[in-house]
């Protein structure tokens, strides 16, 4: 990470999708979403979106709702793994 720059944190909700994959938006983000085969996949590209989307509204003077953590040593969260035995 680069001196100086920020973390945003996004929440995200993530499905399966019927015929196969998953299925990822961004709630506080109406607009961003994405599909991937993966879990790892859908993560990358919807992470992907919400960067191009912040930029674009950075670009247009928009308002970004975001949540902005200082430190990585503060950072803690948990997620479910999916992990097939």
């Amino acid at each position: 990470m680069k001196n100086g720059s920020k973390i945003s944190l996004y929440p995200i909700v993530i499905e399966p999708c019927e015929e196969g994959g998953y299925f990822a938006h961004c709630p506080t983000l109406p607009g961003c979403h994405a599909e991937g085969e993966t879990f790892g996949q859908v993560i990358d590209t919807i992470q992907d979106v919400i960067k191009a989307h912040v930029e674009l509204r950075e670009k247009h003077h928009e308002v970004i709702p975001m949540v902005q953590i200082k430190e990585m040593s503060s950072l803690n969260f948990q997620i479910p793994l999916p992990v097939m035995c």
